[in-house]
Formats: structure tokens, C-alpha cells, sequence
């Protein structure tokens, strides 16, 4: 059975400083982002909106024409 190796204390405390680290840069980044997001998607979404009501119009107005082309 293979022996298991003492590590340092130093280099532990390192590692998880490390790792204590990127997860806090993670959240700062987040939560600066996170607002920009929602502000996309929510220009995303107005478009949309508007995209499909002008699609809307456009069919009204191309079955009116075909309407009118019949009779």
C-alpha cells in the first residue's frame, strides 16, 4: 500500500487561496455582467416585438391585395 504524502501547509493554504480567489473574480464578473444581459435581452425582446408586428402588417396587407386580385 503506497503511503500517503504529507504536504505542506504553505502550499494547501496557497491552493485553496487560489481557488478562494477565482471564485470570488467569478462573481465580481457576474454580477458586472449580468446587468448588461438583461438589458440585451430586453432590446432583443422589443425588437422581436416589433419584427412581428411588422410581419403582421405585411400579411394583412398581402391578403387584402389577394383579396382584391380575386375579385
Amino acid at each position: 500500500m503506497v503511503s500517503l504524502m504529507q504536504v505542506c501547509l504553505l502550499i494547501k493554504f496557497k491552493c485553496y487561496s487560489v481557488l478562494f480567489l477565482g471564485v470570488a473574480n467569478g462573481a465580481k464578473c457576474y454580477s458586472y455582467l449580468k446587468p448588461q444581459a438583461e438589458e440585451e435581452r430586453k432590446i432583443a425582446a422589443e425588437e422581436k416585438e416589433k419584427q412581428d408586428e411588422q410581419k403582421q402588417i405585411e400579411r394583412e396587407l398581402a391578403k387584402a391585395q389577394d383579396g382584391s386580385i380575386i375579385t
